[in-house]
């Protein structure tokens, strides 16, 4: 039996300030040693590139993002996505890619989906709409190592068929 197939994608905008944090997390990611069958890869704000990725048969996605739910600047969350209507509204917003659209095209391509995560940060500041701002926030910047960890143990529950521990949204 093959090992299975395992995306860890970054996805955000680098220009709005915390929400470069995905990017910055598959970063780090990259230059580890992961399982066999996990591929990195930071998608930034490419949701048609993501939705492509995902076609090709995935059988866990992790998405690592700056997610706003309300808790204190570099708060970490694992949360496991489930399936949802395409009526219904996402539950967390990621700033450029717009995930519902993501996966409406992968079921309209025919796809399915994988088990889905999200790692997620909350973000102290995205700069404003009108200029943005480049660099992560101190508290954003300090859940960097945390949530690299975060990703991989997230990773080696999907390898190994093991719970992942996460809230469901």
């Amino acid at each position: 039996m093959s090992a299975p197939r395992i995306l860890i994608a970054g996805v955000g905008n680098i220009f709005r300030g915390d929400d470069a944090f995905g990017g910055e997390v598959v970063r780090r990611l990259a230059g580890r040693g992961l399982p066999a069958g996990v591929r990195v890869c930071d998608f930034g704000t490419r949701g048609h590139d993501l939705a492509y990725a995902i076609l090709d048969g995935y059988d866990g996605v992790i998405l690592v993002d700056a997610a706003a739910r309300g808790g204190p600047p570099g708060t970490l969350y694992t949360i496991e996505l489930a399936p949802r209507p395409l009526a219904e509204p996402a539950p967390l917003g990621t700033h450029g890619v717009d995930l519902p659209a993501v996966f409406a095209m992968v079921r309209a391509l025919g796809g399915t989906r994988a088990r889905l995560y999200l790692v997620g940060c909350e973000p102290a500041d995205l700069g404003p709409d009108d200029e943005g701002r480049m660099g992560l926030s101190e508290p954003v910047a300090a859940a960097l190592g945390p949530a690299v960890a975060f990703v991989e143990a997230v990773a080696a529950g999907l390898v190994t068929g093991a719970t992942v521990g996460a809230e469901r949204a």
